[in-house]
This record gives C-alpha cells, structure tokens and sequence, in this order.
C-alpha cells in the first residue's frame, strides 16, 4: 500500500508539468452553506481534471516504448494521458465507451490521441485498450488502478493542504483513484468522505461487502465516476482510511454544479460537483466547529449544462 512519502516523491516528479490550482476559502452562508468551506479548483488542472496528475506521473516514471501510450478512460483520463503524451513528445491511442460526452471525445482528439469508442462500459474500453497495448508494446497509462498513477493523483491533497486548513475531506469516486491518493497522502490525520451518486456506488458497495464487487452503473456522472467495479489496490487503502462514504441524487449533483455557477461562475462536470453536493444534500453533515474541504475535480463538460 502506497504511503504519504509516495505520494511526495510523485508531486515532486510531476511538479514541473502540472498546475498549483487555486483554493477559495469561502465564508459562511455561501453556496448555501451554514458553516465555511474550503474549495479547491482542480477544475483547472491541465486537461481539465485532477487525471492530470497521475498521468504524468505514471509516464514520467515509466520506460515509453515506441509505441507510445494507451489509456482506456470515460473521458477525463484519456484527456490527461493524451494532454501528457503530447506535452512529453509520445503517441497517444485512448479507449472510451459509446457514453463518453461528445465534449470530452473531440477533445481527446484536440490532444492529438487516436481514439477508439469501444464498449457500453469502462471495462470494455478497458480490454480492448489491453489488446491493443499487447499487439503494439505500449504502454498502459491505466485510469485508476495503478498504485503509480493514485500517487500522482493524491498531490492535489498535498497542495491543498498547504493552501487551507480542514479537518474533513469530500471526495468523489469513481474508479478510487484519486481518493485512494488523497487518503494515502492526509488521511493519517484528516478525515476523508467518500462521495458518489446512487447510481455510481462502486466503493459504497464494496465497503459494505468488503471487498470489491461488481455495479451496475446509471445516472448523471456516469461517463466520469461510470466505474464498474472499485480498484483492487484502491480499495486496500480506502478500507483502512476512508472514514465514511456516503451517496448523492443526480439532482443533488445538478443542484451543485447550478450553484457553483450562478454564486463562482465555476464550471463543473457532474463528478466535480458530487462532493459539494454531499453538502448542500445534507448527506454529510458536519459537526459544530468541523472545518470541512471538498474538490471541484473536473471540469470537462458543456458549460450549457450547468446553467
């Protein structure tokens, strides 16, 4: 299991490459709040999420062959692969499922990639971008289920540690990766909240059975949070310090991203508003005197949509 010294070694390598994004620490009373709340913008991290971060560590600390990369991703993923193969001088093929958004497929496009719509699920994508890699030699640049890639992904904990002081951290979930990386980085001393919609529940339902189990996955945050099945090695460090976990309604999320537009003129995608969500729901309450942090952790969606 990846520690805290791992996730720094991996913010050093990756520093270079990615963006320190601002953090707004916001009074009581906004967004609907009744006490403050800190707000980090990973929103606008290069490629237009947090995937950013581990992208470019899992390819700064690899041997690329010629070949390149591939990456299989609902969409955010495969814009961070494709954005680090580009900006490091390597080919990109990226795989998603037919429920990608048409934003996020031209824009993997945008980034070079050649892009291939396999599959109604991540999974499939997933397998065929497996064969392709076995055919070619490149190089996986897996979503989230690679303990290289989670530590790349838990220095946006670190950083916003730095920018503000809580005592609880929402995070979305999807696959695990980016909370298995925020719990590995703080969760020895910060409390962390996982948060998905009741139509992506993959941790929820592996915390409750134990171990990871296989979903059925729906709603508005498919495409984003649309894992099947939660990470093996994301898993191991979620169950031992995720603190709680707890589901949203697609409306919850709608609520969210509204909100953050009309009070910030924030853009969020559904995955980057389901932490806040939590909040403005009433799914996680905090405590008197809880000082609490949640990430708008992507971005990438038609900003029509949120208004």
């Amino acid at each position: 299991m990846i520690s805290r010294t791992d996730v720094e070694a991996a913010w050093r390598l990756i520093r270079p490459h990615v963006r320190r994004t601002p953090a707004l620490e916001l009074a009581a009373g906004s967004l609907g709040m009744a006490a403050p709340l800190a707000l980090k913008l990973e929103s606008l991290q290069v490629s237009g999420s947090f995937k950013g971060r581990g992208a470019f560590h899992k390819i700064l600390a690899s041997k690329v062959p010629a070949a390149g990369i591939v990456a299989a991703s609902g969409g955010n993923h495969g814009a961070a692969a494709a954005y680090a193969a580009r900006a490091l001088g390597y080919k990109a093929e990226i795989f998603v499922p037919t429920v990608a958004s048409p934003t996020k497929v031209a824009r993997l496009r945008n980034y070079g990639a050649v892009v291939h719509q396999i599959g109604a699920v991540y999974a499939e994508a997933r397998a065929a971008s497996e064969a392709r890699a076995a055919e070619t030699g490149a190089l996986i640049v897996p979503a989230y289920e690679d303990s290289v890639v989670f530590a790349g992904a838990g220095s946006v904990a670190l950083e916003f540690a730095e920018q503000a002081t809580f005592d609880t951290l929402l995070v979305a979930v999807g696959g695990g990766g980016l909370i298995a990386g925020c719990a590995a980085a703080i969760g020895a001393a910060t409390k962390i909240v996982a948060v998905e919609t009741d139509g992506t529940p993959t941790l929820h339902e592996a915390l409750k059975a134990g171990r990871p189990v296989d979903v059925k996955i729906s709603g508005i945050a498919a495409d984003a949070l649309g894992a099947s099945r939660i990470g093996t090695p994301n898993f191991e460090v979620a169950q031992k310090l995720v603190r709680e976990s707890v589901l949203v309604s697609d409306e919850a999320v709608r609520a969210a991203q509204r909100a953050l537009w009309e009070e910030l003129r924030v853009v969020a995608e559904p995955a980057g508003a389901t932490g806040l969500a939590a909040l403005m729901a009433g799914a996680y309450k905090p405590a008197a005197g809880e000082r609490v942090a949640t990430l708008v952790c992507g971005a990438n969606t038609d900003p029509g949509s949120v208004v």
